[in-house]
């Protein structure tokens, strides 16, 4: 397992307040493959808050994954979305859950919000 995941995960509890606000609740389980191994990481979701747990427990959805791809996730070099929809990574059960979670991940490097750009452009012509 990559140092940048570890990192990611842990983490998470302290970034929840700002990035979980909305009432969604749940157990999101993470399945990090690499070759014919598997790791797994439970997340227990809550308004504001989140548990990073190596258990092994029933989850309300799952969303599996390459720890390779995984590690571009969470560096920014990889949108979540894009991958599942390459198939790349699948996701089954509570789509929400997995929704909320793709906000704990980094924009990619270089990227600006479009309003902010909006702002500086306005500036500039007045």
């Amino acid at each position: 397992m990559g140092e940048a995941i570890e990192r990611f995960f842990a983490s998470l509890p302290a970034r929840a307040p700002a990035v979980l606000r909305g009432p969604t609740r749940g157990r999101l389980q993470l399945d990090l493959t690499t070759g014919n191994r598997t790791e797994h990481w439970l997340l227990e979701i809550a308004p504001g808050t989140i548990q990073v747990s190596r258990e092994q427990l029933p989850a309300d959805a799952v969303f599996t994954i390459s720890a390779e791809l995984f590690e571009e996730l969470v560096t920014g070099r990889e949108a979540a979305m894009a991958a599942v929809l390459r198939n790349e990574a699948t996701f089954s059960g509570n789509v929400v859950l997995f929704l909320m979670f793709r906000r704990f991940f980094p924009d990619p490097p270089g990227v600006r919000d479009p309003r902010e750009s909006a702002r500086e452009h306005i500036r500039r012509s007045a």
